[in-house]
C-alpha cells in the first residue's frame, strides 16, 4: 500500500483516476490531477511547500519531487513525463515535457511547453528552457530544435502511461 500522509493537517489530494504504485510516497500539500501515474519508489514530498501536478502526467520509478521551504513550490503541468530517477525540485514544468532519466531540474527553473530535458542533464537554478528545444548536458544547454517526431512523442507518451497503469 502506498504511503500517503498529511503534513501539518494538510492531506494530499489525489484524483480518483490516478494510479499510485504500492511503494510510492505522497505527503503533504500535494494536488494530483486526473489520469496521472505515480510509479514504484517515487516520492512526491510536499512537506515544506506545495506541489501541483496537472492531468495525464507520469512520475516514473524512483523519481523525487520536492520543493523549498518558504521559497519555491513545484508546479508540474499536464502531459508531462518524468523519467526514472529524475529529481524535480522547486521549479515550474509546463505541459508536454519529457524530463529524461536521471535528470535534475533545480529551484526556480522554468521548463516551457514542448521541451525535452535529456537523460542525465542538470537544469541549474533559474534556468529557462525555451519551448521547442532539446536541452542536454551538465549544466543543461539548448542543443537543437525538436523534430516533428519528438513533438509527436510528447503528445503520445502520456497516453502510453495511462495504458501501462491500467495493467495494475
Amino acid at each position: 500500500m502506498p504511503t500517503i500522509l498529511p503534513v501539518k493537517d494538510i492531506y494530499p489530494q489525489i484524483h480518483e483516476s490516478v494510479f499510485v504504485a504500492d511503494n510510492a510516497t505522497i505527503v503533504g500539500d500535494v494536488i494530483i490531477g486526473g489520469h496521472c501515474s505515480i510509479w514504484f519508489n517515487a516520492v512526491v514530498r510536499g512537506d515544506v511547500n506545495y506541489i501541483r501536478i496537472g492531468d495525464y502526467t507520469n512520475i516514473q520509478d524512483g523519481v523525487v519531487i520536492h520543493c523549498t521551504y518558504h521559497k519555491n513550490g513545484t508546479d508540474i503541468g499536464s502531459y508531462v513525463n518524468i523519467g526514472h530517477s529524475a529529481i524535480v525540485h522547486g521549479c515550474v514544468v509546463h505541459n508536454y515535457v519529457l524530463i529524461g532519466m536521471g535528470a535534475i531540474v533545480m529551484d526556480r527553473a522554468i521548463v516551457e511547453t514542448n521541451v525535452i530535458v535529456a537523460a542525465g542533464a542538470i537544469v541549474l537554478e533559474g534556468t529557462v528552457c525555451e519551448s521547442g528545444y532539446l536541452y542536454a548536458g551538465v549544466p543543461a544547454r539548448k542543443i537543437k530544435p525538436l523534430t516533428e517526431e519528438q513533438l509527436a512523442m510528447l503528445q503520445q507518451l502520456p497516453n502510453n502511461y495511462v495504458l501501462y497503469s491500467s495493467w495494475f
